[in-house]
């Protein structure tokens, strides 16, 4: 009985000196000094960030083009997706009848002018009298009304681009009888378009007409000008919508976000953001090295995140030195040192 109760007190004593050994082991980082990169704070009173609004990219100019006159309509030289130039044909309506009154008031112009014009020489070598020089100027007058009527019905049994655009939509075909103004094609303008914004109230104060602002496209930046700043609703709302032109082109429809810089009033100061880590009650914890070299905890909240940037405000000083890394390279109370 004796041996046995001495291998029993032998083990445990054994196993109690493994366990403490472990504890040894496991607790030793725990309060050995830890080297880590300290970011010096800096307090301010304000801070720019970057915003990014987006918006839509449009066609400044969208036309949907019809005829002033009614007719049947002889062709649609155009169909979606063509481009165009400015005065190129799109359309026409059946011309016979006005082309007729056209040239019939063509001739007529010509003769009566042909007419003033030699009365005027007689006039002046006293072969014709005023009179008869004021009836051929009163002639020529009224014909030169009929032709300017006439070549104005002609000109209405055509569609012209008015710009270069793309053909977006064609509603009729060849053969259609249509009254005026009934819509035929509709074109884009395909050398400007414009990037459309919601601007909330609190940055209106932010941009100027005339002024230049960037844009990203396709992960590109552009450049567009603020042309127009308008009423978002006829409901009062603060809000505006910010027309901005761009020189080059780009496919309507497309997102554009507008990158705007703005100035916040907030007192506080840009922490790596790695520093950070979450509290209880929407705060975050940093850790800064006290006088004895060791981690302390503070209190901040997050205001801002910008790439790997956090702006916060709280506890923090101008020139405490905050542990870059937080709560992943120490604890509270661990002695640090600086690389």
């Amino acid at each position: 009985m004796y041996n046995v109760f001495s291998v029993n007190i032998n083990l445990k004593l054994y196993y109690m000196k493994k366990i403490i050994s472990v504890l040894i082991l496991v607790s030793a980082p725990l309060f050995a000094e830890k080297i880590v990169n300290l970011h010096e704070v800096k307090i301010i009173e304000e801070f720019s960030i970057n915003k990014l609004l987006p918006g839509k990219i449009t066609p400044k100019r969208q036309s949907i083009l019809g005829f002033e006159i009614s007719g049947k309509l002889k062709n649609v030289q155009v169909d979606i997706g063509d481009l165009v130039k400015k005065g190129d044909l799109l359309a026409e309506l059946e011309d016979s009848e006005a082309l007729a009154f056209y040239n019939e008031a063509k001739a007529k112009l010509s003769m009566f002018q042909k007419a003033f014009e030699r009365s005027k020489s007689l006039n002046q070598e006293n072969f014709v009298s005023d009179q008869e020089l004021e009836k051929a100027e009163s002639s020529y007058l009224v014909s030169k009304a009929q032709y300017d009527r006439a070549l104005i019905k002609f000109k209405q049994t055509k569609i012209l681009a008015p710009y270069d655009g793309i053909i977006q939509s064609r509603f009729l075909d060849e053969g259609s009888i249509i009254n005026a103004s009934i819509p035929i094609v509709e074109i884009l303008d395909s050398e400007h378009v414009e990037a459309k914004v919601a601007l909330p109230k609190s940055l209106i104060g932010n941009v100027n007409i005339g002024q230049k602002y960037k844009f990203l496209i396709d992960g590109k930046e552009f450049e567009a000008k603020l042309t127009r700043l308008a009423p978002m609703s006829e409901r009062g709302s603060n809000n505006k919508l910010g027309l901005f032109e761009f020189n080059s082109f780009f496919n309507p429809g497309a997102t554009a976000r507008l990158l705007l810089n703005t100035t916040e009033t907030k007192r506080g100061t840009w922490v790596p953001l790695n520093s950070l880590s979450q509290a209880e009650q929407g705060l975050w914890n940093v850790f800064t090295m006290s006088s004895d070299n060791e981690a302390k905890k503070d209190y901040v909240e997050l205001i801002h995140i910008e790439k790997n940037m956090a702006y916060v405000s709280g506890t923090l000083k101008t020139g405490d030195m905050v542990i870059v890394g937080g709560s992943s390279k120490v604890s509270e109370g661990q002695s640090i040192l600086t690389n």
